[in-house]
């Protein structure tokens, strides 16, 4: 990827309101990726980051605006490959149902939209180097029942990574992982940000976390009362709001 695709944008959204119900969840919101971001949308609960990112990914059809992904209305967007989306407790698998970490990832590959379906012996090596990436290629067998939170989201990310995708947008990713496994999700996010080149969107409650990791912020609660560089966000009065409001926004970025 060449730095000049860098301010390439890959999602615009315009003007977008969403009602459940006739109870507003999101009023005017306007907010752009570009190519290279990694985006923290952060809010109080209730303030529409889920279904923002829906929107997004074109599961919810917004009651007003539009979205545009890679330059083309979200409507006529046909290349789903290039968009990798893990959504919110994703990791709530059936303890009962084998399904072995090799085979979560071969459904996705299998099931990719794409003009030329890979062979099987593309789909193993696509696998080993999705499975590598995130540092669990010896747990390819492994039933994902049995492996631990924080391993069974890398899965998840390996999974999306399989196919090859240009941005990932996840949801809450990391609810019900203990810290520690919290810290090395996100510092993978990192890498993959900044060695891969990964444009990734994150829906969180960890900013205090994630936040030495991200360089831009959308502050949402309804409307988008924020939306920049991170640099600028922490010296904003809407950081200091919400610093008071809860320690898991405090920063340390190092």
């Amino acid at each position: 990827m060449t730095m000049e695709n860098k301010t390439e944008e890959i999602i615009r959204v315009e003007g977008v309101s969403f009602s459940y119900d006739g109870v507003p969840a999101l009023l005017d919101v306007n907010l752009s990726v570009h190519r290279g971001d990694f985006l923290a949308i952060i809010g109080p609960n209730g303030s529409g980051k889920t279904t923002l990112l829906k929107i997004m990914v074109g599961l919810l059809k917004p009651g007003q605006g539009r979205v545009w992904l890679f330059g083309q209305p979200l409507e006529a967007f046909k290349q789903w490959h290039k968009i990798g989306y893990i959504q919110q407790k994703a990791t709530n698998f059936d303890p009962i149902f084998p399904i072995s970490v090799a085979e979560v990832i071969a459904a996705s590959l299998n099931s990719v939209s794409r003009p030329v379906k890979p062979g099987r012996g593309q789909v193993r090596n696509k696998i080993m180097e999705a499975l590598q990436t995130v540092g669990l290629e010896t747990e390819a067998g492994r039933p994902m029942n049995s492996l631990s939170g924080g391993q069974q989201q890398r899965v998840l990310i390996a999974r999306a990574l399989s196919t090859e995708p240009e941005i990932l947008l996840l949801d809450e990713p990391t609810t019900g992982i203990d810290y520690p496994s919290q810290e090395n999700f996100y510092d993978l996010l990192g890498k993959l940000n900044k060695q891969k080149q990964l444009t990734i969107v994150l829906v969180t409650h960890d900013y205090g976390i994630v936040n030495r990791h991200v360089n831009r912020v959308a502050c949402l609660n309804q409307k988008l009362v924020y939306h920049g560089e991170h640099s600028e966000f922490c010296q904003s009065d809407r950081f200091r709001e919400l610093l008071h409001g809860g320690h898991h926004l405090i920063s340390h970025r190092h």
